[in-house]
């Protein structure tokens, strides 16, 4: 694969190398979603995935507002839908919900600080913090998961952000999507 776009790469590993993947049946982009998939794709990618860059890299408070807005209307929209349905595209996880999760992760250790995007967290949402929880434990993906990567690579990547590339504590993220969840019960 010679590509940087996640969003195409996510597809192909979805389908194109099936005959070494461990589940092969999983498709995360299936044909009866993909309208449901594109439409929330579409919201979501430019309000909150690339949200939170056009928020960090604001070259004026006006840029800046008017991101910051946008991802805080997208972000209390996700938090409305995911309290009526289990996943963002509907009732199966799929592309979507990699794509959500990804930033979702490092939303409050990383892009509230960093980007200055801190009129929401995944933390005081509850309907977020219980979606996360159950992808994060979902067979598999805690241990692709290395916060401590995350954080240094983000504080320490951009020396005119951070001079002294310091690493803030934070909390113990990783820990809290470990607790329970009940999505499983909330959408049986």
């Amino acid at each position: 694969i010679v590509n940087n776009e996640s969003s195409e790469i996510i597809r192909m590993l979805s389908s194109e190398f099936n005959e070494f993947a461990k589940n092969p049946d999983l498709d995360v982009y299936p044909e009866n979603m993909k309208e449901s998939i594109d439409s929330v794709n579409e919201w979501i990618y430019s309000t909150i995935n690339n949200g939170v860059y056009r928020c960090g890299f604001a070259k004026s408070q006006e840029a800046y507002t008017q991101a910051i807005t946008e991802l805080t209307e997208s972000f209390d929209r996700v938090e409305s839908i995911l309290g009526k349905q289990r996943f963002i595209a509907g009732d199966t996880f799929t592309e979507a919900d990699i794509r959500l999760f990804v930033t979702l992760l490092r939303f409050d250790e990383v892009y509230v600080v960093y980007f200055k995007t801190n009129t929401r967290s995944v933390l005081t949402s509850p309907n977020i913090l219980n979606y996360c929880r159950e992808i994060f434990q979902m067979d598999g993906v805690a241990g692709t998961v290395d916060m401590e990567q995350i954080k240094t690579h983000y504080y320490a990547s951009h020396p005119y952000m951070n001079m002294y590339s310091i690493i803030p504590q934070g909390r113990d993220f990783v820990g809290l999507l470990s607790e329970p969840h009940n999505r499983g019960e909330l959408f049986p």
